[in-house]
């Protein structure tokens, strides 16, 4: 019997088919004769800095897309509604007792701010050209109200106004490296006691200096600004300094009643209204692709009625982000009746679209249209009724800001 040749040892019957193969590390398999089967190991060596780089450019490619990740899905996901920033002046004032006012009032006015509104503060007033002329005393944050109570409590009144370095560094606040961006509004809210700058009295050079630095931080900021007991002779000064900032003209209060009127409007009462009207925006438009799909399905467009209303179908969340700003400020019985209304309105919209989208389904079998109108006629009617109902209440909360307290 012929024998088979194993040149790693062993035998087998010499029945089996003549194969004969070579591994090379597992990698290279090759076949050699008869019954014969050899293993070859090669092993590569790979200098090590060709594994560093290897590591390296490994460690770089996760890098980047876990970048990518967080700053195009995480960040935005979780980005807060708004940020704003509390710029409180400090700085001794002529009027005793104005310092634990402001902060007093301060208190009140973070309290009943937003659930997903990223607070920060920051105080202004020192020496010139010193570095503790303007400090952050508290980093943005969700929910860190009773840190900015903290902070403000420690609060004691410095020297000398430095308002405008108060601003700059304001704004380099959000323009900070990984710093979120807010989904709807980035703001400052300054309470001042001055209406100058004790360092820099060039007001060409202060509008210049506040709007490239507003510009550099490359997104939209919203000022706001509250002249507390600010003495008349310097309340020009201070127009000039809002006006460079591209914000509306100071608010300016007396008492402790007036600056929490004031500052509760800027901080609470504004985004609320801003958030309504916004939604009332957003919903209005809606209303009417509806109409024009009910009234192509009367004139028998039936294509451009359904091509119509499913526009109106999907537009329907398209104020989920003001919905839910709404339902996190609902804090105290005006702001929440404005959520109830804003809840209404979106239901009533649904009911609107689903009676077209019933008028739609019945010409498309050719069965009756008026009692379907009428049915969408109605549902029309109550939302008009709600936007109007809206509508009011709004307009009395804008007129809170001119009430007297």
């Amino acid at each position: 019997m012929a024998g088979k040749i194993d040149v790693t040892g062993g035998r087998e019957p010499d029945d089996q088919p003549r194969t004969h193969e070579i591994r090379a590390s597992g990698n290279v398999v090759a076949l050699i004769g008869d019954y014969g089967r050899q293993v070859i190991r090669l092993a590569i060596k790979v200098p090590k800095t060709v594994w560093a780089l290897v590591v390296i450019l490994l460690t770089a490619v996760l890098i980047v897309g876990g970048g990518w990740l967080y700053f195009d899905w995480f960040a935005p996901a979780f980005a807060p509604n708004y940020r704003t920033q509390f710029l409180i002046d400090s700085s001794a004032a002529t009027e005793p007792g104005g310092l634990a006012a402001v902060t007093a009032s301060l208190r009140t006015t973070v309290e009943n701010s937003g659930d997903k509104d990223a607070l920060s503060l920051r105080s202004f007033g020192g020496e010139c050209g010193t570095p503790g002329n303007t400090t952050r005393l508290v980093d943005f944050g969700v929910g860190n109200q009773n840190k900015i109570n903290a902070a403000a409590a420690r609060m004691r009144p410095g020297t000398r106004p430095t308002l405008v370095r108060g601003i700059v560094q304001a704004v380099e606040d959000f323009s900070q490296p990984l710093a979120q961006k807010a989904r709807q509004v980035n703001r400052i809210i300054v309470v001042t006691q001055h209406g100058t700058d004790a360092c820099d009295s060039d007001l060409a050079y202060v509008e210049k200096e506040i709007q490239e630095r507003v510009h550099a931080a490359g997104l939209s900021l919203d000022f706001r600004i509250v002249g507390y007991q600010v003495p008349k002779a310097q309340r020009q000064t201070l127009d000039q300094i809002s006006t460079a900032a591209k914000a509306p003209a100071p608010r300016y209060v007396q008492n402790a009643a007036e600056l929490n009127n004031a500052l509760n409007w800027f901080a609470n009462v504004e985004p609320v209204l801003r958030g309504a009207g916004q939604m009332i925006g957003i919903l209005n438009p809606t209303v009417k692709q509806v109409n024009d799909a009910a009234a192509a399905t009367v004139d028998g467009r039936l294509d451009v009625a359904e091509n119509t209303l499913d526009r109106a179908k999907k537009a329907l969340g398209a104020s989920d982000a003001q919905f839910r700003d709404l339902r996190d400020r609902a804090k105290g019985a005006r702001f929440q009746d404005v959520y109830a209304r804003a809840r209404r309105l979106r239901e009533q919209q649904r009911q609107v679209v689903a009676a077209a989208t019933a008028l739609l389904k019945a010409a498309q079998e050719k069965r009756p249209l008026d009692p379907l109108l009428g049915a969408l006629k109605q549902a029309a009617g109550t939302y008009n009724a709600e936007v109007n109902a809206m509508n009011r209440v709004l307009r009395e909360l804008r007129a809170e800001l001119t009430r007297k307290p």
